[in-house]
């Protein structure tokens, strides 16, 4: 209604209770969207893994999210007796309210969103860091070795791959001129930041699967290792607010936000429209949540096809690959934005085969790093090595 009001009609309110509206709708749009993923991934996965997936609660499924929410409302919430009270009480707290205040900031269409901010994107790389605190606490207050060995693993790996993505970002805001993500989006109106830089597109789809702890970098849950890692004494409520809201509240986020950066928003690939007229906010809505669908998807089938990573191989490809990569992308914009002033088609075509170009090299890197050698060269360093003996 409230959205409607804005949108059609034109009509002027207060600015706390039209930030209180903005946020409502923005928490109702969040907790149906949670469920909807919830129930689209186990049916994705199923498809994958040929199974139906959830088939018995309501037609096809449909209402087995509604059904597990209400099972996890209704379950007993059990505490350690030795856990800390209020560390063990807060801990999925902090880690969901990061998540949230992301969203506060993310613009849905064009001038809709809770609070504008000119450094939207530093502010949401920084607000995203703040729930590795989160699984220290969990861990370090449920006095259990596993879920401490959780919280250790996730502070290591959140902490690690929040410096590809931040470098991930820079690069692009320094392709668009701003940290806004209003004008980033304004900014692709002719051509896709995923076509002018790849190479941190890449670069933010993996930082995201890490940051949100799922597969292949699901190492600090690692169901098979560590039972469920810093949230293994939880259960109940707080359980599902780790699990429902912060893990696929967050992959919805971040799929808004590769859709705004990288996907060109509500402007590519057909520009603002106006012969929606008032209704024109339908067609933005459709083309951001229509992309972010398509991420969302994509980050599904990659966490239902990778195996599980060691821990040497995830930290190794974050210093040894990502992070080196991030640094010659944001040194090569500097120097493209800095020489190639005369035209934006030529800067766009130069930032276009630096960044492919330097694709394919870390994708070679990549090669060279996993390659198993050959019958040949096994059979010849073990000839060397028995010969130096």
């Amino acid at each position: 209604m409230a959205l409607l009001l804005w949108g059609i009609f034109g009509v002027d309110m207060n600015v706390w209770l039209d930030a209180f509206l903005r946020l409502q709708i923005v928490v109702i749009v969040m907790t149906v969207t949670v469920m909807g993923l919830i129930y689209i991934e186990r049916k994705f996965v199923g498809r994958i893994q040929m199974r139906l997936g959830p088939m018995r609660t309501g037609p096809y499924g449909t209402l087995q999210s509604i059904a597990d929410a209400l099972k996890l409302l209704t379950k007993e919430d059990i505490r350690p007796a030795t856990a800390d009270f209020w560390l063990f009480e807060l801990a999925p707290y902090v880690t969901f309210v990061p998540v949230f205040m992301t969203l506060l900031v993310l613009p849905f269409m064009e001038g809709w969103f809770v609070r504008d901010l000119q450094l939207g994107l530093f502010y949401i790389v920084a607000i995203s860091g703040v729930t590795v605190i989160g699984y220290l606490m969990a861990g370090w207050a449920s006095d259990n070795k596993y879920a401490l060995l959780g919280a250790v693993r996730s502070a290591a790996q959140l902490i690690s791959y929040e410096l590809p993505l931040v470098l991930g970002v820079l690069a692009v805001s320094m392709v668009a001129g701003s940290l806004n993500l209003n004008d980033i989006v304004i900014q692709q109106d002719t051509v896709p930041n995923l076509v002018l830089q790849p190479l941190p597109f890449l670069i933010l789809l993996t930082a995201v699967l890490a940051e949100l702890s799922r597969r292949p970098f699901d190492i600090p849950i690692g169901e098979s290792e560590l039972v469920g890692g810093p949230w293994v004494e939880y259960s109940g409520i707080r359980w599902s607010i780790i699990f429902a809201l912060t893990e696929y509240a967050g992959l919805w986020a971040f799929s808004i936000i590769g859709a705004l950066v990288f996907l060109g928003g509500w402007e590519w690939p057909f520009g603002t429209r106006d012969f929606w007229g008032d209704f024109d906010f339908v067609y933005q809505l459709v083309l951001v949540f229509s992309k972010s669908f398509l991420l969302i998807l994509t980050m599904m089938w990659i966490s239902a096809t990778f195996p599980r990573l060691r821990i040497d191989q995830l930290m190794a490809f974050c210093w040894k690959i990502l992070l080196p990569f991030g640094f010659l992308q944001v040194i090569i914009n500097g120097i493209v934005l800095t020489y190639v002033e005369d035209s934006e088609t030529a800067r766009d075509i130069v930032l276009f085969l630096t960044s492919g170009a330097l694709v394919v090299a870390m994708a070679y890197v990549i090669y060279l790093a996993t390659r198993q050698p050959s019958r040949e060269e096994r059979v010849g360093a073990a000839l060397a090595a028995r010969s130096a003996q």
